[in-house]
């Protein structure tokens, strides 16, 4: 017998009757999503309020990396929050081991950080520095690019619809294609190409659009909302090498990469990139909300007193979090497994893609992945329309799924990283289910 257990319709009575109640109050604005009231959670299970049990490919949007509900992090946020909430800019001592265990944590460049509450927020300060620190006011984005719905972090990003309708957006924003090599605009042939034609992409929006005011570059390891895109290796190095070339600062949002999610503490690591800046959240805190910016610490004193803060940011619950999390990361080796269990997930869909039409492209490193959906796999042309169909009919079977991409049609596959081997193989058991008994798109 299986660990998922679906014993109900979904949604099933319970769900059904607090979804229904939710829609009267709460604006509908968020994704699709299963109709599963979620009730609890542990490690890789998900049970909902009917009592259903669910593998969980989402980690709820990237955040849970050491699982749900570890045990050490309920006790620790439980303690701090039994002591003290909220101290606003006042030092604590969980505020201080905080930061000290994130600092050593960090890549050995970096020597600062500063605790924050959002990944957009992280974002925000990110450009801010950028900008602070070598008097220019330019930065670049990339196409397809999600750092966030706040002003600055929806005006750099790539994508529309955090921006639709509330222009204009940030000025000082040149933006560039990123390498998506299974749809190259310039029709690569090979990655090295399509990395090369979009360096000599970035040379001509720069020489269109900069006033000659270049502060900095703001790039994901990997895109996640555009749809687990993953540039060509030697890519990320390539442009960052061309920033420094320029005088310009080198930022990473890191706010889905980081934590073991790639298979390496920091996602960067995987390109050998030496950044000023780096923007965390998500697996930092594992539903706690925190975040932070990390950095070297020449950056940082381009800053002079009062001119950062954040009223949560840093508050003894969030910091106890941060700290409990390091630890399970280092004591259960986390990284590792991500790095073990990724391939195993990875070639399981490979071989299900060899099987399903509509199964375009199998994307990914550690356990991060991206299954790109398409009416036919000569064409490529997106297939939005399958994703509900999908995302509905794993839930009937014990997996919860969450959906990206550009244009609607990839599947996000993003287990906690304590998966194990029984789980990757459960879970591919009824993705694999899922996809041979698909509808026509």
């Amino acid at each position: 017998m299986g660990i998922a257990c679906v014993t109900t319709p979904i949604p099933g009575p319970r769900s059904k009757e607090l979804l229904a109640r939710w829609l009267e109050v709460e604006a509908d604005s968020t994704g699709y999503q299963a109709p599963v009231v979620w009730h609890r959670g542990r490690g890789c299970v998900v049970t909902d309020v009917d009592g259903n049990t669910f593998l969980d490919w989402t980690s709820g949007v990237l955040v849970a990396n050491v699982g749900h509900c570890h045990p050490h992090l309920v006790e620790a946020v439980q303690k701090a929050t039994a002591e003290l909430i909220n101290n606003y800019e006042c030092a604590s001592e969980y505020r201080v081991v905080a930061a000290e265990r994130l600092v050593a944590a960090q890549p050995d460049h970096m020597d600062k950080c500063f605790f924050l509450t959002t990944g957009s927020e992280a974002v925000e300060a990110a450009i801010r520095l950028m900008k602070r620190k070598t008097g220019h006011f330019e930065v670049i984005g990339f196409y397809g690019g999600f750092h966030g719905r706040t002003y600055a972090a929806a005006s750099i990003g790539g994508l529309a619809g955090p921006k639709r309708g509330y222009g204009p957006a940030m000025p000082g924003v040149i933006r560039a294609p990123f390498p998506y090599f299974y749809r190259c605009p310039f029709g690569s042939k090979t990655e090295q190409e399509c990395a090369d034609k979009h360096l000599e992409a970035l040379d001509d929006a720069v020489r269109a659009n900069s006033c000659n005011s270049l502060a900095g570059v703001l790039v994901e390891p990997y895109q996640g909302a555009a749809g687990f895109i993953f540039p060509p290796r030697g890519y990320l190095k390539r442009l960052e090498a061309w920033a420094r070339d320029k005088g310009m600062l080198f930022a990473v949002d890191e706010v889905q990469s980081s934590y073991g999610r790639t298979g390496s503490q920091w996602g960067h690591a995987q390109e050998g990139l030496t950044p000023d800046l780096m923007c965390i959240g998500k697996g930092i805190g594992c539903g706690i909300p925190v975040a932070a910016i990390a950095g070297r610490g020449e950056v940082f004193a381009c800053l002079a007193k009062g001119e950062m803060s954040s009223t949560v940011g840093g508050n003894p619950v969030s910091s106890a979090a941060v700290i409990a999390i390091l630890d399970i990361m280092q004591r259960e080796r986390l990284s590792e497994n991500a790095a073990r269990m990724g391939p195993i997930l990875f070639e399981r869909l490979r071989q299900t893609q060899e099987k399903c039409p509509y199964l375009g492209d199998v994307r990914g490193r550690g356990l991060v992945m991206g299954l790109e959906f398409v009416k036919d796999k000569k064409t490529k042309e997106p297939a939005p329309t399958l994703i509900p169909q999908i995302i509905n009919r794993c839930a009937e079977n014990g997996l919860l799924v969450g959906s990206v991409g550009i244009f609607g049609n990839v599947i996000r596959v993003a287990p906690p990283l304590v998966i194990t081997e029984a789980e990757v193989h459960e879970s591919c058991d009824v993705m694999e289910k899922v996809l041979l008994s698909l509808e026509s798109p």
